[in-house]
């Protein structure tokens, strides 16, 4: 039942928060894990999934199967076009930092949405 895939969030913490990254199952009420990077919360995450239906069927508890939502639906992964000019920043940013262009692209969306939410939107 561990290798089910659900549905999870992620977002950023809070410098208060410790910062870092949040990973969240919706549909495993209380199971989370944070991390560093993404890749980081994400491998926690799945440790705390795994460890969390552990500890529901040791206390023969019920284990709710993933929403109805198809993760079938979302490969995370589309195509994206770009002005030539801010494909080469982010190219440019991601090499300062080390670290691919995809990896960065991911991680400015997620800052964004984090910080949308963050405000209400």
């Amino acid at each position: 039942m561990s290798d089910i895939e659900y549905r999870f969030t992620v977002r950023p913490l809070t410098e208060e928060d410790g910062g870092g990254w949040l990973v969240e199952y919706p549909d495993l009420p209380g199971c989370m894990s944070d991390g560093e990077t993404i890749e980081e919360a994400i491998a926690n995450a799945d440790d705390a999934k795994r460890s969390w239906i552990a500890a529901m069927k040791e206390a023969g508890r019920s284990i709710p199967p993933p929403s109805a939502e198809p993760a079938e639906g979302y490969s995370g992964k589309w195509q994206l076009r770009a002005p030539k000019s801010l494909h080469r920043r982010l190219a440019e940013r991601a090499k300062r930092e080390g670290v691919s262009l995809n990896t960065l692209a991911v991680t400015l969306l997620a800052e964004g949405l984090g910080e949308r939410s963050a405000h209400g939107a």
